[in-house]
């Protein structure tokens, strides 16, 4: 529950740690500099490596999809540990400036060594040459997404919770929700043409280089907050995080990346596939202009749903915010004019960032000082891996199963169908139920004064 408006300075927290001043509310420039900036190179250089980097494997090294889902597995696997291990040990130093600073110069140099690929004909080569490239390339997606997501998920995450208080929280994940889209836009509507005319090497570099001198500014944006750090091990740290003990000591933090796992599932279902119903189950011809008007409008819904949610609060938000991705999910079940596809998708998307931006910022709330490193471990397996492997499961097994297809140059292949958005619209029936048990569970706690943190209503706005 909220404490009331006369709560005294000290902001009272549900861990361990040392009282927060309300006075933090106030983000400064730099905070928000670093938080917008670091968070939106992030997020474009993950663009790079989840969407671009397969097709470049496509184009250059082999068309087997084989080679791609062994890529993106090996891949996600090594992010969730070192995320895992990179947050854990974040804690143990009681620092993240290094680790994200260093970690940016070394993603974006990983990065652009993807074009030297781009150099040999590897797709062309004798198998044992053809066997070497894709071995050497798997090897470096796994190495680069052990720093990418030991800078990004890990040490900037966490960074980030120890920067805010309840007060500001849905605000700033607010803003990190839409960094995602941003950067699709980004990337999409600046360098794409650079890939359609094959320049692989100065695509790479060139990604790789943004990054790389954001880990430089990072050195001097960042600005540690005087973690307490932890005296145990860094992996006694992992396990601890993740043992069930640990889980029934905090059920309010796990219950709230159990929403945000269903959340996570839901949006899998359909994203994975979005772009091909668009351009052959709907025949959208200016599709690349839809996603854009979309992107845009729900990015600005997002923001303005931050300073909604700071006001009303995160409990209350939760619910609404879900409801309107729901119904954009049914909208767009129906929407097949331009227009009312571009009204349906920007509720739906504009839902979803809510939604996410809502659980994202309860789960800082709900994150132990002296551990806000090694949660992010928890919510990399909860919120992102496991959604990632069950979404798009489901959306697999609904398109099998209504049997839609096209035909192109006499050739028919399988097409997604309407049906994976009322699909996923289904999965959000457990968001209320676990809302409500996560309430249970902080009546139960306030007696032993286990609150919900204060928010203060006073904040800097970016």
């Amino acid at each position: 529950m909220t404490a009331p408006a006369s709560t005294p300075s000290p902001i009272p927290t549900r861990t361990p740690g040392p009282p927060r001043p309300e006075a933090r509310a106030a983000l400064g420039p730099r905070t928000w500099t670093a938080v917008i900036v670091v968070g939106l190179v992030g997020q474009i250089a993950w663009v790079i490596e989840n969407m671009y980097l397969n097709l470049f494997v496509y184009d250059t090294i082999s068309t087997d999809p084989a080679v791609i889902a062994i890529m993106v597995a090996a891949s996600a696997i090594a992010a969730t540990v070192a995320t895992l291990v990179v947050g854990a040990w974040s804690d143990r130093l009681g620092r993240r400036r290094e680790i994200i600073a260093v970690g940016y110069v070394v993603w974006g140099l990983l990065t652009a060594a993807f074009g030297l690929f781009g150099s040999s004909d590897a797709a062309g080569s004798a198998a044992p040459a053809l066997l070497g490239s894709i071995i050497a390339i798997i090897a470096l997606d796994c190495v680069m997404s052990v720093f990418g997501s030991g800078a990004n998920d890990a040490a900037f995450s966490a960074w980030v919770t120890d920067s805010t208080v309840p007060a500001n929280r849905g605000r700033v994940d607010g803003w990190l929700a839409i960094m995602p889209l941003l950067g699709m836009l980004l990337v999409f509507g600046l360098l794409d043409p650079m890939t359609q005319n094959g320049q692989w090497t100065a695509f790479f570099a060139l990604i790789g280089g943004i990054t790389a001198l954001t880990g430089v500014a990072a050195w001097f944006l960042v600005q540690d907050r005087g973690v307490p750090t932890r005296t145990s091990g860094v992996f006694r740290s992992i396990f601890d995080g993740l043992r069930p003990a640990t889980i029934r000591r905090e059920p309010a933090l796990f219950i709230t990346l159990s929403i945000w796992m269903v959340v996570g599932i839901a949006s899998q279902v359909f994203l994975p596939y979005v772009l091909i119903y668009l351009r052959y189950s709907l025949r959208l011809e200016a599709y690349a202009i839809a996603l854009g008007v979309v992107l845009i409008l729900a990015s600005v819904l997002s923001v303005l749903g931050g300073r909604v949610m700071d006001r009303v609060g995160k409990a209350r938000f939760l619910l609404p915010a879900v409801g309107v991705f729901a119904a954009g999910l049914i909208a767009m079940a129906f929407a097949r004019e331009f227009g009312w596809v571009i009204a349906a998708a920007t509720l739906m998307m504009a839902g979803m960032m809510a939604s996410v931006a809502t659980v994202s910022a309860m789960t800082r709330d709900h994150t132990p000082a002296d551990r806000a490193g090694g949660v992010q471990g928890a919510r990399m397996i909860m919120a992102i891996m496991l959604p990632m492997v069950i979404g798009p499961a489901i959306g697999a097994a609904v398109i099998s199963g209504a049997a839609h297809t096209y035909v192109e140059l006499g050739q028919e292949s399988p097409v997604p169908g309407a049906e994976i958005f009322p699909v996923a619209a289904a999965v959000l029936v457990f968001v209320p139920l676990l809302a409500l048990a996560r309430a249970r569970v902080l009546r139960r706690d306030e007696p032993a004064g286990r609150t919900e943190p204060a928010e203060p209503a006073t904040e800097a706005r970016p």
